[in-house]
């Protein structure tokens, strides 16, 4: 036991033994801590699981049959709160093949009630006067054992959910906005994880790519692969094998000995004794490179814009505009710009013909779906 009421779930019956003492409850809370700031391979590394009368932090990597969790996701009637669910939907679909059929997303129930701090230590400060230390907020969940204080943390951040779930619920019940809020976690019961293709290195995604010398590309894409197979090989993030800035410096001006290596900044000489020797090397490959094979890194120039299409979208930008002021909402939450473009480029005539659109909400069309039509329907004149 850590605390009050939270218990440390190391193995299979003890998870059991959890779920047949919730068993009947209707509302779970549930968070997971990964470790992409410290790990290559990222992966759950605990989950946070609270109802109204118990909170247990599981060990995934000690618990071998996390079915039950599973179960509890995958039952509507379950409602499950998260803060800020998307990533975690992610992450539990890609590890464990999880999914959720009922959520209640915290933040975005503050999003709706335009809450000045939508993170859920803002709002467990605000509504419930409690504190969370963030002394652990960037934590390495992988490592084992973990103390009593970092398991204390991680509790925390289910222990309050429900109690928050049903103030921010009871607000946009009074508000009026209940039915939006509930659009918004059916499309949550959606999210899958999606894997990035695999293709070459994009050296257009290294900020300061674009404006190295000719040669220079060929060089960072040699150190890019250098520091990838080793951030692979140590299970490290790639940022704590060498950073992007120094990575960008040593293809821009490539030193030619240990000694220069350890002079430029961001590497120094720990990096230089370390892997100085590898890191010449791929430089050194990457000097090889024949011209016609070096890697490009000049963006494909965007197609000129329908005139239409642009004006279309600046009246429509107008309009979300003025929706958010008269609903004291951000404009993103009323209508995010993405949306807005796909109106654009959709010129919608009626509501039916609107709420067809991608990733256009049935409460938006409700609420202000008549202000976005006018918009689209005054560009042509």
């Amino acid at each position: 036991m850590l605390f009050r009421s939270v218990s440390y779930i190391r193995t299979d019956e003890q998870l059991r033994q959890l779920f047949r003492q919730i068993e009947g409850e209707t509302l779970l809370a549930l968070d997971t801590e990964a470790a992409s700031f410290h790990r290559y391979e990222d992966r759950v590394y605990l989950i946070q699981l609270s109802s109204r009368s118990a909170t247990a932090v599981i060990d995934p990597l000690s618990v071998t049959d996390l079915s039950p969790v599973g179960k509890a996701l995958a039952d509507p009637g379950i409602e499950v709160v998260f803060h800020d669910a998307d990533y975690d939907l992610r992450i539990l679909d890609r590890d464990f093949g999880f999914r959720a059929r009922s959520v209640f997303d915290t933040r975005i129930a503050a999003q709706l009630l335009q809450e000045p701090g939508v993170g859920l230590a803002a709002l467990l400060q605000k509504y419930l006067n409690v504190h969370l230390d963030k002394k652990f907020q960037r934590a390495d969940w992988s490592a084992r054992p973990l103390s009593q204080s970092m398991l204390a943390y991680a509790a925390t951040d289910t222990h309050h959910l429900t109690e928050l779930r049903d103030i921010l619920r009871d607000r946009l019940q009074a508000s009026g906005r209940l039915a939006w809020a509930e659009e918004e976690f059916r499309l949550l019961e959606g999210v899958r994880w999606t894997p990035r293709e695999n293709s070459d290195i994009d050296l257009l995604r290294i900020k300061g790519a674009c404006a190295l010398p000719p040669r220079s590309p060929a060089i960072l894409q040699d150190l890019y692969r250098w520091r990838d197979t080793t951030a692979r090989t140590r299970d490290k993030a790639a940022f704590r094998i060498l950073n992007n800035q120094p990575l960008l410096e040593l293809a821009k001006t490539p030193p030619k000995d240990g000694p220069a290596l350890a002079r430029v900044p961001g590497v120094g000489p720990e990096t230089a004794r370390r892997a100085g020797k590898a890191i010449l090397a791929a430089i050194e490959l990457g000097q090889k490179v024949s011209e016609d094979r070096l890697p490009k890194t000049k963006r494909t120039p965007k197609p000129k814009a329908d005139p239409g299409f642009v004006q279309r979208l600046e009246r429509l930008k107008v309009a979300r505009n003025a929706v958010a002021r008269r609903l004291d909402l951000d404009p993103g939450v009323v209508c995010p710009n993405g949306t807005l473009e796909i109106i654009a480029g959709g010129a919608p005539q009626t509501l039916d013909e609107l709420r067809q659109l991608e990733s256009v909400r049935e409460w938006q069309v409700v609420e202000f779906g008549g202000d976005l039509l006018e918009a689209v329907a005054q560009s042509g004149k």
